[in-house]
């Protein structure tokens, strides 16, 4: 088991510095073009592609770290160029992750290439797991499965939204139910191969921030997928859903509801480490900008009222880093969050970015309210983390049942 330490190995600090020198010669001078255009960064992606940033092996290298400190460090450098075009460097990950962790040797080995493509033909993956009036609410799902015995296949059916690459994807992964009594208990994730009738792309949203970022909804209309697209497998699939009937009836479905939170939960500090990424760079910005700003005959970081800003944001900043570093090296050493230490790490990283970026534009002052300085974009990106994978409240609340020992619904 690898020992907690803020000390990186020499392979740690080659890969971060890697992605740094990606971050500031690639993303960042195309941050403010595709935020404007609120397109797909496929130029960008496509140059990750060449240098092995997009690609699985790199973030199965990442995620095997045995400190747990493989997937922050990449999330935080990358992110510290642009949230928008980091989410579409790693949005794939989240589709891929779905089939390592669910699928048969062969699915794995079948489908996830085909997630990424080739560096001259680069493609994308879309996970479809929220719904209309099922985001944190997982047990709510409706998108139904069934299956059609005659002819080995799934019928798909239902809407999913804030689907990251949803319908520009070549390959998506659908969380879908197949028993509606046992909650999150009775979902199974499907492999929707390309060009499968009855998926299609419903309205691209037009969002606030990570505009770079392609999110939209996808619908399924009697979408038949072949029997061995279920992740998985239907013999184990039969076998998880025959313990969980029996777990129902043993413990009321407790259990049940409790499942989708405890999943969530362990995911929730890369999510930390992208926050700190955008609030490094909005802080970076504030840093420089009070340093070279001169006002009344010297720079303005000579003013307290700065000075003490940009102290508190330092300050916030590392303390974020810790607590998603924390939460990493637990997940990874295989130590229980006891207190909600995963959703700790993402709340307080992802208040601090909304925080940092928005102190960040007081700063600059009428400079920061404009496009001609990266903070405005940096404060609009910054107010994702505090929604996605979970809102601000919903972290709350699994921290406050957690310490309070009440089971999570």
């Amino acid at each position: 088991m690898a020992e907690f330490t803020m000390d990186l190995n020499e392979e740690q600090r080659e890969i971060r510095d890697w992605l740094h020198g990606f971050a500031a010669d690639v993303i960042r001078p195309a941050a403010a073009e595709w935020d404007e255009r609120e397109e797909t960064p496929w130029p960008v992606i496509q140059e990750a592609a060449k240098l092995g940033i997009y690609s699985l092996d790199f973030y199965a290298q990442q995620f095997f770290d045995p400190t747990g400190l493989g997937i922050p460090l990449t999330m935080e450098e990358l992110f510290w160029g642009d949230a928008g075009i980091g989410l579409s460097i790693v949005g794939t990950g989240l589709a891929a992750v779905g089939v390592l962790a669910n699928g048969t040797e062969e699915q794995i080995g079948t489908w996830v290439p085909q997630m990424y493509g080739t560096p001259d033909d680069v493609k994308v993956a879309a996970f479809c797991s929220s719904e209309p009036d099922a985001g944190s609410d997982v047990a709510g799902m409706r998108t139904r499965a069934v299956y059609d015995e005659a002819k080995d296949e799934w019928v798909l059916n239902g809407t999913k939204t804030w689907a990251t690459n949803g319908g520009i994807a070549d390959v998506h992964v659908v969380v879908a139910v197949v028993d509606p009594d046992l909650g999150s208990k009775g979902h199974a994730s499907f492999i929707v191969p390309p060009g499968t009738k009855g998926l299609s792309q419903g309205q691209k949203f037009k969002k606030h921030g990570i505009r770079a970022s392609h999110t939209a909804e996808v619908v399924l209309d009697d979408a038949r997928v072949p029997g061995h697209c279920l992740l998985g497998g239907k013999e184990k699939l039969d076998q998880r859903l025959a313990r969980a009937r029996e777990r129902a009836r043993a413990e009321g479905g407790e259990r049940i509801k409790n499942a989708a939170m405890a999943t969530f939960e362990a995911s929730r500090p890369a999510v930390g480490a992208m926050a700190v990424g955008t609030a490094r760079a909005a802080y970076e910005v504030a840093l420089e900008y009070a340093r070279t700003r001169t006002q009344f005959g010297r720079p303005i970081i000579d003013n307290q009222g700065i000075a003490f800003q940009l102290a508190d944001m330092r300050t916030r900043i590392d303390a974020a880093r810790l607590l998603v570093w924390r939460a990493s090296w637990m997940a990874a050493t295989g130590k229980p969050f006891t207190s909600a230490e995963g959703s700790m790490s993402k709340l307080f990283a992802s208040e601090t970015a909304k925080q940092v970026s928005a102190q960040a534009i007081q700063i600059l002052g009428g400079n920061g309210y404009t496009r001609e300085y990266p903070v405005e974009r940096m404060h609009r990106d910054s107010a994702i983390y505090t929604i996605f994978e979970g809102t601000s409240e919903i972290q709350r609340l699994v921290i406050a049942r957690t310490l309070a020992g009440v089971p999570i619904r």
